[in-house]
């Protein structure tokens, strides 16, 4: 004979509390006594207690999932759609954003439901989806400045956090990087070192992040006297590093320092250097960001600004947690601030 399950009256007995104390922890209500949580929750533990997904929507109207938007800015459709999701798969920065948003639903019995808004078509089923219920908000990853889906949602009046701030002002929470000052953190560490034919290569332009971190390392060179950098725009991919980096040798064969405003494209710059007999550091000098793990993957591994992508996904969660259990009402920012990691390339 199969045991029957635990029920909620098995858990309230065991805790000692009552059956809508119970009720009240396992829905996630605040206002609980932290004690009265925590005996609930043990007892939640020993009896193996497992809370009716379908019933608990009813009660809280929630579908304890939350759809995490992969959103450009383009109309893109069948192959270069592939390519899309292929090169977001393979970026070790969007592993991350998984990786911290995971980190903060699964002990909240929340789920991401994974979404691409690469197309006007595409971007219009998310929001539909979202009015329909399929989800309870958005977290929101665009990768390009103009994108128009963060607009879109708030004028829908749907609940969202974006992963960096956009470029137009919309009334909704961000987190996002101290770019520039990261920016700056690696000029000054190649020019300490003595490098002075310094060059550098960007993400997209159309990227936000791309943008500011240019603005911040030219700014930088030119207050230590240096006020021109030549400039080659990538991809964020290894292949663009590698193209970014042949074509500044071809102008700049006396280069001896390197910012790549992403490991991926950094190490596309090392794999270049050595292949035209450039010794990194000892003749070229260097510098990634996100310190992802491209940055130990590269030979040697990588210097790099430290974006702490996993912790910004996580309090992208929590925020568009609070605002859903009402314990936020207004937009926020929270803004992290990067680390130089000093390894072998600089």
């Amino acid at each position: 004979m199969s045991r029957r399950a635990p029920t909620l009256e098995d858990v309230a007995r065991e805790a000692g509390v009552s059956r809508a104390t119970v009720s009240r922890v396992v829905n996630g209500v605040q206002s609980v006594d932290p004690a009265l949580q925590n005996a609930v929750r043990q007892a939640v533990e020993r009896t193996g207690y497992a809370p009716n997904r379908a019933a608990r929507s009813l009660v809280t109207r929630r579908t304890e999932t939350v759809a995490l938007i992969v959103s450009g800015a383009g109309d893109v459709s069948g192959e270069e759609r592939n390519a899309f999701t292929a090169r977001v798969l393979a970026d070790p920065f969007f592993g991350r954003v998984v990786t911290g948003v995971v980190d903060y639903l699964r002990p909240r019995s929340m789920h991401p439901l994974l979404m691409f808004a690469d197309s006007a078509q595409t971007r219009q089923q998310a929001l539909n989806d979202l009015r329909q219920g399929s989800a309870d908000g958005a977290l929101v990853v665009s990768t390009h400045a103009d994108d128009p889906l963060p607009a879109l949602l708030a004028d829908a009046g749907l609940p969202a956090v974006l992963f960096a701030r956009p470029s137009r002002p919309v009334p909704l929470s961000y987190v996002d990087l101290a770019h520039r000052d990261g920016a700056r953190m690696a000029a000054h560490h190649l020019l300490d070192r003595g490098c002075r034919r310094i060059v550098t290569v960007t993400g997209p332009l159309g990227v936000y992040a791309s943008q500011d971190r240019l603005a911040g390392f030219r700014d930088t060179m030119a207050r230590r006297g240096h006020p021109y950098v030549p400039v080659a725009e990538g991809g964020f991919t290894l292949d663009s590093g590698m193209a970014a980096m042949s074509g500044l040798l071809a102008e700049h064969p006396d280069v001896d320092g390197v910012f790549a405003a992403n490991d991926l494209m950094a190490q596309g710059v090392c794999q270049v250097l050595r292949e035209r007999g450039r010794r990194v550091p000892d003749d070229v000098a260097v510098i990634g960001f996100d310190d992802s793990s491209a940055a130990t993957a590269c030979r040697p591994p990588l210097t790099t600004v430290r974006q702490p992508v996993e912790e910004m996904a996580s309090v992208m969660a929590r925020l568009l947690d609070e605002h859903l259990r009402g314990a936020r009402t207004e937009p926020t920012s929270v803004i992290f601030d990067p680390e130089l990691v000093v390894r072998e390339s600089a």
